[in-house]
This record gives structure tokens, C-alpha cells and sequence, in this order.
């Protein structure tokens, strides 16, 4: 199957990161961006179909943005990506309001920028898309800038993008938009969702933005003062410390499911204990193994909690284990099924490490029940 243009930066052992683009741009909307989010996040940005260098072919006319979002889905599937955060902008970010609400299970986070749950209905990407089927893209692109930026402000190389982009394909993205409507499912949204607005677009006003942040439960709306339809290119720090401050929360979140499993006892030694030198570790911990993993729908917290079990007897980590045996009955193990796992890691971890993984566990078993 032919995939979306992309560019990978960032390390692969990262979480990942998707950027959308706007109609008519490639992924350079985001070359002042997403370098820097790549310091935390494999960053993985794509170029619509016609755009940059995705082929034509992977739209037709009448596509909707269902089958962009299946084409996203695709090239996370060939990364060997479940789940991803997701940004984009306008086109983009409808996007990622599709996969919210109809793929929930895939996305971690949700941040939509200079977009709308609805594009001011069908007539006026209807009369766009024939237009450009008609006559092509020069006369658009001529009219780019006033579009996309405030002021004197100008990208040339989006510009350049846009007037060289596929007629066809960008007029399949035009109808696309033009049957775009997710307002009635909003309220459906439960992942960590982001509205980033600017105050002098044009296109898709904070009205906008506001009616997505006052539909979904939770989310947050931060509106950029001079920043117009292209904000990632026009007010990149301020989209860098919005996004940044977003996905941070897996680390908030991690360290509430951290107390949660592990105690607040165990948790507040660690915060205790941590200097500048651990600090970013136990980030890393909080944010990746609690926040990404640990979160993870997929497995229960009683399933985690077995594996958890399993893996630190195979390697002796006999103190992690005593404190694992504790998280363990938190989330709903008996002593009879913790016995059980340990059994199982005689038959393959062998003998003398269950031995001393038994006597671990019912140390760690007696003193929860008053008995040491």
C-alpha cells in the first residue's frame, strides 16, 4: 500500500507524535516546531495526498475526511504505532477530531489547531473545488499569505507548496471539508484535547475553537494574540510552549496512577529523594512507564501488575519485587493468585529465583497483614 509523504525525527523509542498540515501546505508548516518536540516524541509529520510528497492517487474526488484519517491510520500501522498523539492544523486537525471521535482507542492526546468541528457548511469548498478543477491553483496561491498570515508575514516556501500542489487531490480535500461536520459527537471526545486559536484568522476564528473547548469534557483552549491560519509557521514559539505544556500531562497523569498503584508512601520517598541529576529520570518514569504505559487500556492493572511480577523475578530485582507485591495486591490480586504467578516463574525462571521471590513475597504478604 502506497503511504503518506512523512518525515521521522526524534527517537524511536520515544512516544509518538503525528503532525497534520493544513489544506494546501506540506509538512514544512511545522519545520519551525517540530524539531524542538522531537527532543520528547518521536515527531512524525505527513503530507496530505497531492501535498509535498504524498502521491495524488491516495484521494479521489468525493473523499471525505474519514479516508484521510484511514490514510493516517495506515502509515501509524506500518510504524507499528497503536497509540499516538495527535496534532494538526485546520484540515489537520479535523482530522484528529475524526479519529477522536470515531478511533478513540488509537489516540493519547488531541491537539487541534486553527480548525473547526465544521466548515461553515458545504457551498463555499464546493464552489473552491471547482474552481481549482477548472482553472488550477496559481490564482489561489497568489492569495495565500492574506489567508494564512497576519500582517506582512510570509513563508515562501508553504506558498510555493500551495501553487505546486496536485488540482485534483487538493480539490478532493476541498469536498472533503465541505461535508465536514462533527459537532453533534464532540461531547464523545475523552482523550486530553488542546484548542489552539488565532485571534486574527480569518478562516477558522476563535468562535470556533471556543464551541470544539465548550463541547469537550476537559479540554483546554489557549487563543494567540497576532497569530493568523498558519500559527505553527507564523507564532511557532507559542504553539511550542502550548504543545508543550499538553503533552506534558502524561506525566501528571502517570504520577496519579503511580500513586495509585504504588502508594503515596512509596512515591513521596521517591519525590524526596530525587535530585537535579534524577530528576529528568524520574520524569521519564512518570511520564513513559506510568503515563504511557501503565495507561494503556489494553492490559488491565491486574494483568500489568502479573507481568510486572514475572519480569523483575527473571531478573532478580527482588527490591522492586517487595514493592510490586504491594502494587500488586492494590490492584486486586490475592495472595492465592501472587503465589501463582510466583509458581509459574519456577517452571521458567527457574527454581532458586522463585525460591527467593517467595520469600520476598511473604515477607511483603505477613507485614501487610500485621503478622511480622
Amino acid at each position: 500500500m502506497t503511504l503518506l509523504n512523512h518525515r521521522a525525527e526524534g527517537p524511536s523509542s520515544a512516544p509518538l507524535l503525528l503532525l497534520g498540515p493544513s489544506l494546501g501546505t506540506s509538512y514544512a508548516l511545522w519545520d519551525e516546531v517540530a524539531p524542538e518536540l522531537s527532543t520528547s516524541h518521536r515527531v512524525v509529520r505527513w503530507d496530505l495526498p497531492g501535498h509535498g510528497g504524498s502521491a495524488a492517487g491516495l484521494i479521489r474526488a468525493g473523499a471525505t475526511v474519514g479516508d484521510l484519517a484511514g490514510l493516517v491510520l495506515a502509515l501509524a500501522d506500518s510504524l507499528g504505532i497503536e497509540r499516538f498523539a495527535y496534532a494538526g492544523v485546520s484540515l489537520g486537525g479535523a482530522v484528529g477530531l475524526h479519529l477522536a471521535v470515531h478511533h478513540p482507542e488509537r489516540l493519547s492526546s488531541l491537539a487541534v489547531i486553527c480548525s473547526s468541528a465544521h466548515f461553515n457548511g458545504s457551498r463555499p469548498w464546493e464552489e473552491r473545488a471547482a474552481l481549482v478543477r477548472r482553472e488550477g491553483l496559481s490564482g489561489l496561491a497568489e492569495n495565500a499569505d492574506a489567508r494564512w498570515f497576519a500582517g506582512d508575514f510570509t513563508v515562501p516556501r508553504l506558498v510555493r507548496d500551495h501553487r505546486e500542489a496536485d488540482p485534483e487531490a487538493y480539490a478532493a480535500c476541498c469536498d472533503a471539508l465541505a461535508t465536514f461536520d462533527l459537532r453533534d459527537r464532540l461531547a464523545e471526545i475523552a482523550v486530553p484535547t488542546l484548542l489552539v486559536a488565532g485571534r486574527e484568522d480569518p478562516a477558522t476564528p476563535p468562535s470556533h475553537l471556543r464551541e470544539i473547548a465548550d463541547a469537550v469534557p476537559g479540554a483546554t483552549l489557549v487563543e494567540l494574540p497576532g497569530a493568523s491560519h498558519l500559527a505553527p509557521a507564523q507564532c511557532p514559539e507559542a504553539v511550542l510552549t502550548a504543545l508543550r505544556a499538553h503533552l506534558g500531562q502524561g506525566a501528571s497523569r502517570g504520577m496519579a496512577l503511580r500513586r495509585e498503584v504504588l502508594g503515596d508512601a512509596h512515591v513521596d520517598r521517591a519525590q524526596d529523594r530525587q535530585t537535579p541529576f534524577t530528576a529528568r529520570f524520574q520524569d521519564f518514569i512518570s511520564r513513559y512507564a506510568w503515563g504511557e504505559i501503565w495507561t494503556d487500556p489494553t492490559l488491565s492493572r491486574r494483568e500489568r501488575s502479573m507481568i510486572t511480577l514475572t519480569a523483575l523475578v527473571a531478573h532478580g530485582h527482588y527490591d522492586e519485587l517487595a514493592m510490586h507485591v504491594r502494587a500488586a495486591r492494590r490492584n486486586g490480586l490475592s495472595p492465592e493468585e501472587i503465589g501463582a504467578v510466583l509458581l509459574q516463574t519456577a517452571v521458567y525462571c527457574g527454581v532458586p529465583a522463585a525460591n527467593s521471590a517467595f520469600a520476598t513475597a511473604q515477607r511483603v504478604l505477613a507485614e501487610e497483614d500485621g503478622t511480622s
